[in-house]
């Protein structure tokens, strides 16, 4: 079973940087679409940004000129690079691939087990 597996979060303050990233636990043979999605608490879900196997973006309002997203192929790796990181970033975040091809077969929607990024003010 493949799963992905997300790195990068933690605290920091306003105005500072941090880096996630996600990977599958096994080696696949490809992902179509990954992408980045935040729950902050008492809020729904939403989309962050997300990459085309193509390199195709697409990014919420809230986030754009800030964060940005990006993927190595060849690693199947997916980042987002967020900068100027505002307290209403503050959320899990969750990585999600919405079709994975690997030996034995494709899988859809797999999601990350997210995590935590905090930024103080």
């Amino acid at each position: 079973q493949v799963q992905l597996v997300e790195s990068g979060g933690g605290l920091v303050q306003a105005g500072g940087s941090l880096r996630l990233s996600c990977a599958p636990s096994r080696s696949v043979f490809s992902i179509n679409v990954m992408g980045w999605y935040r729950q902050a608490p008492g809020k729904q879900r939403e989309l962050v940004a997300a990459v085309t196997s193509g390199g195709s973006t697409n990014y919420a309002d809230s986030v754009k000129g800030r964060f940005t997203i990006s993927r190595d192929n060849a690693k199947n790796t997916v980042y987002l690079q967020m900068n100027s990181l505002k307290p209403e970033d503050t959320a899990v975040y969750y990585c999600n691939a919405d079709r994975i091809r690997y030996y034995g077969g494709t899988g859809y929607d797999y999601w990350g087990q997210g995590t935590q990024v905090t930024v103080s003010s």
